[in-house]
């Protein structure tokens, strides 16, 4: 719950802070006391829109601090944990506005942004003003109080499962069956296409290897001339093998007179051997160049034949292979598609049907608690003095292409005010006054299944006086048994009937006014009632009533003291 509200530098307040409780919190004041503003600056906490214009006269910027305790909802500790976010007691959260119109927001003094901001007020709190148009107002919450209501909470998670897996199955299938639509489309040019390929044959990396080998043989001539040179060099008629053969006979002959020669010999003799061995080697490598000249003109036309049918496809010739076993399994669609889009169908009727089980159901529930929610809600209706009005929960059930993680149903609350009037959306209902009881009617019966845990009524009494005011305020004391409520009020009826009052009056000592908020003993509470009962010139006899108007109310005492008496 909200526990405390510090303010400094809004509008006319200077430095503030507002102490609150749970149950119901009653604020009163003369009109232009500095309510509104309270209400602006608690807003501003939870993320509304900044203005530069709030910040006080002279000042550089505003800046306000809601403190809220105990209990924290579920959902907002999972959105806190999902931000990475550490949560301290008590939760504060932080806003600042300062004259160039930008704010900061902080949680616990880690910096956040608006939007997150948002998000976490609207689980923190909820407000509700004579002409509000969210909340309760909005058709989209309709269904989740109902389910809140209802407690099919885990249901709804089921069905949404069922919900995913039943459209992840039916968007695949639907890709399966474009693919193989354009699969037929494109039947002829696929089979030429691998066709052409297959023919083709390409292998991987045969492009480079085969750039490597053009290369190779674009030198070929000069690497012939220069094997036939080195040939002559070596077994001509005036080569070095001839030469050497000579020297060899030449020493032969006078071996024997001279037999230290005997180790020339023998090293010219191996010369000669390796020189002629070198000799075929150097003929051989001529042979076989002799033999590739037509090697090059079929590595030309390969790469071409390559280079062309790759750009027939708009990639390059080193990925040939990978085309040709994409237009493969395209061209394969056509043949053993058949069965597999067979089983494909079957799964998305399957995860349909276990979806419509799960959203039937989740249907059933939801029809048996709109019954007894419309129930309950009439029943709160008479004691708010609304006694000729209807209200009723309408479940619609949507066509197939509005089904949804939520399940197949509308859900709408419907009213009506005057006798033979056909009810119509909620938030169609004209009349200010009526339209609050309504919504202070609803909140008192899902009080206990509305996640939200603090609310605020603003002019709730708008347009009503005398006993339908204190029939008000005794709802508005039972709703306080539940959530903590915060009511701006100018009826003495819900003031008497709140179980913290706080005053907000405006001094006009200084350069600027000021707004003040006190809370007040029980002395100071019959003079505020009394003034309000009495106007400006509070009398004895207002006194009197006001004591009385006090002392007839019952005391309502919220549900964190009864569990601390108890």
């Amino acid at each position: 719950m909200l526990t405390r509200l510090t303010i400094q530098d809004v509008v006319l307040i200077d430095r503030l802070t507002v102490p609150f409780e749970d149950g119901l919190n009653v604020f009163t004041g003369e009109t232009g006391a500095g309510k509104s503003i309270l209400l602006d600056a608690l807003a501003l906490a939870l993320g509304a829109r900044s203005d530069a214009s709030l910040i006080r006269s002279g000042q550089e910027q505003a800046c306000v601090t809601a403190e809220f305790s105990e209990d924290l909802p579920a959902a907002l500790l999972a959105l806190l944990d999902q931000h990475g976010l550490i949560i301290y007691d008590p939760l504060i959260l932080r806003r600042t506005i300062s004259k160039d119109g930008k704010s900061r927001a902080y949680l616990c003094d880690q910096p956040i942004g608006v939007t997150l901001l948002r998000r976490v007020g609207e689980l923190l709190l909820e407000v509700h003003g004579q002409f509000e148009t969210h909340g309760l107002l909005n058709p989209a919450t309709h269904r989740d109080l109902l389910d809140s209501f209802a407690g099919c909470d885990a249901l709804r998670d089921q069905t949404a499962d069922s919900f995913a897996a039943w459209k992840r199955a039916q968007a695949s299938f639907d890709e399966a069956q474009a693919a193989q639509s354009r699969a037929r489309d494109e039947e002829e040019f696929l089979r030429v296409a691998v066709a052409e390929i297959d023919a083709l044959a390409p292998c991987d990396g045969e492009v480079e290897k085969l750039a490597q080998q053009r290369q190779q043989l674009q030198h070929r001539d000069k690497i012939l001339d220069a094997l036939i040179q080195s040939e002559l060099a070596l077994s001509g008629d005036k080569g070095a093998i001839t030469a050497l053969a000579q020297a060899g006979k030449v020493l032969a002959r006078v071996v024997d007179k001279a037999p230290e020669l005997q180790d020339v010999l023998t090293i010219i003799d191996r010369a000669n051997a390796d020189l002629d061995e070198a000799s075929h080697l150097l003929a051989r490598h001529v042979q076989t160049s002799e033999d590739e000249t037509l090697s090059l003109d079929a590595i030309e036309e390969r790469l071409f034949r390559l280079r062309a049918i790759a750009r027939k496809h708009g990639t390059q010739a080193e990925n040939l292979a990978d085309v040709a076993k994409d237009l493969r399994s395209r061209l394969a669609l056509l043949n053993d598609q058949g069965d597999h889009l067979t089983h494909m169908a079957k799964l998305v009727a399957t995860t349909l049907s276990a979806y419509k089980t799960l959203a039937q159901k989740l249907s059933t529930q939801r029809a048996r608690a709109s019954v007894a929610l419309s129930r309950g809600i009439m029943q709160e209706l008479a004691p708010l003095k609304l006694e000729r009005a209807v209200f009723t929960v309408q479940c619609e059930t949507l066509p197939e292409n509005q089904w949804g993680a939520d399940g197949m149903d509308r859900v709408t609350f419907l009213a009506a005010t005057n006798k033979g009037s056909l009810p119509s959306p909620l938030q169609k209902v004209a009349s200010g006054g009526e339209l609050a009881r309504f919504m202070l009617a609803i909140k008192v019966v899902l009080s206990k299944a509305a996640p939200v845990p603090t609310l605020v009524f603003d002019e709730v009494d708008a347009g009503i006086g005398g006993a339908t005011a204190s029939a008000v305020g005794e709802r508005l004391a039972v709703l306080g048994q539940s959530v903590q409520v915060l009511v701006v009020t100018h009826s003495p009826q819900i003031a008497a009937r709140g179980t913290h009052h706080l005053r907000v009056i405006k001094q006009d000592k200084g350069k600027f006014p000021t707004t003040l908020v006190a809370p007040l003993t029980a002395q100071e509470r019959i003079e505020e009632i009394a003034r309000m009962l009495a106007g400006a010139e509070i009398t004895d006899a207002a006194r009197k009533a006001a004591i009385s108007l006090l002392h007839t109310t019952p005391t309502v005492q919220p549900a964190a003291k009864r569990k601390a008496k108890a």
